[in-house]
């Protein structure tokens, strides 16, 4: 069985894989929630250092390390690879960045906008709107699941992890799965498909839902990350 460490996104909260859990446990494995600093000056290291103390003694080596790195944990999960033993990589609707890259200079880099914009004239959607919250990200998750995440407050990453250069040569020689969501309105599947190939020469493995796949369709993202 493995211990699968699952790493939020930009909301840096454990929360978000709450459904997950139970899924991931009730198939017989290990599960660890990572909640990201909320300080603004916390940059990759101390992003890292989240990660490794949630995972905290790893004497017992019967149980293989999962990442599971959800959209800008892309940027985070590398680096602990680079720390600790890890069996294998699994994103999850991520970004990837190459070395010196920051987190800042990705949108621009891989095109997302021109991407995201593209994607919504598709569906028949302004492709000219601003980000909303409710439309980009929340538009397939259950309402009830909506307010509880809404009700919690403002989180979100601190502005130096998108300044600083991502530090490493390469990406980490750790077996990468790439998982997205075939309805994700901000990181479109094509668009994914070309990050995945050109940045790790991997091909995306679909499934339906948008960008907060645990939230929408949480026990079809265990079994896929199962696989």
């Amino acid at each position: 069985m493995a211990m699968y460490v699952l790493i939020p996104g930009a909301d840096g909260r454990a929360w978000y894989w709450h459904l997950v859990v139970p899924e991931l446990r009730g198939r017989g494995h290990r599960v660890v929630t990572v909640d990201l600093p909320q300080d603004d000056s916390a940059g990759l290291a101390e992003y890292t250092d989240a990660v490794l103390r949630a995972i905290g003694d790893r004497s017992d080596t019967s149980h293989e390390i999962v990442l599971v790195a959800q959209s800008l944990a892309g940027f985070i999960a590398p680096l602990v690879c680079d720390r600790i033993p890890v069996g294998q990589m699994i994103l999850v609707n991520a970004m990837v960045p190459v070395p010196g890259e920051t987190a800042g200079e990705w949108w621009a880099d891989t095109g997302q906008a021109e991407a995201r914009a593209a994607f919504a004239a598709q569906q028949g959607r302004d492709p000219g709107a601003d980000f909303d919250l409710l439309t980009d990200f929340f538009h397939d998750v259950p309402r009830e699941l909506t307010e509880e995440a809404l009700a919690q407050g403002e989180s979100g990453p601190s502005e130096a992890l998108f300044t600083q250069r991502w530090p490493l040569r390469a990406w980490p020689d750790v077996p990468t799965r790439f998982v997205q969501g075939r309805d994700d309105r901000f990181f479109p599947l094509d668009f994914q498909r070309r990050n995945a190939q050109e940045r790790l020469g991997v091909t995306v493995e679909e499934m339906p839902g948008g960008h907060l796949l645990a939230l929408s369709h949480p026990a079809e993202l265990a079994d896929l990350i199962c696989r």
